[in-house]
């Protein structure tokens, strides 16, 4: 029988209690300074780090983590806001494209200045150049062995 006390439940246990807090905050501040939600501001951002700046929906929906179900709902929400569009994939008549609209580009990119800060102050601005390197080389480890379907999915380089 495992101990209560192991290390790998604390582990775990920072892990998700410091995401559920990040993701809450950032949420937050980015719905008030923006009027993007934080899942908003993620889905945007992963079709402006695309190529051709379009992701297939069954791709941006297993690289965002999101069901099916919950990334169409999501989708529908951003189409409807002018900021994403649905293009048919001409390889499969079944299957679908979201491609970021100029509006939705713009908005993401007016955005990302206050994300950004929020991000400093909630995770960025408590961690040495050295622990954000480092942070990021271990979450990204433990994400590509979770979710492969994410691996390549978002350039490490800044989006243009």
């Amino acid at each position: 029988m495992a101990a209560l006390d192991d290390e790998r439940l604390t582990l775990v246990g920072l892990l998700l209690e410091s995401s559920a807090a990040v993701r809450s905050q950032l949420d937050k501040q980015l719905v008030r300074d923006t009027g993007l939600t934080l899942q908003s501001f993620e889905l945007l951002l992963r079709l402006a780090r695309a190529p051709g700046r379009h992701l297939r929906m069954s791709d941006l929906a297993a690289r965002s983590g999101l069901t099916p179900s919950g990334l169409t709902r999501a989708v529908d929400r951003l189409e409807a806001a002018g900021l994403v569009a649905r293009k048919p994939c001409p390889s499969d008549g079944r299957g679908a494209y979201t491609a970021l609209t100029p509006a939705g580009l713009s908005t993401l990119r007016s955005a990302v200045r206050p994300h950004l800060d929020h991000v400093e102050r909630c995770v960025t601005g408590v961690l040495s150049p050295a622990e954000r390197a480092q942070l990021t080389a271990l979450l990204r480890k433990v994400r590509d062995h979770v979710n492969p379907a994410a691996v390549g999915a978002i350039p490490v380089g800044p989006a243009t």
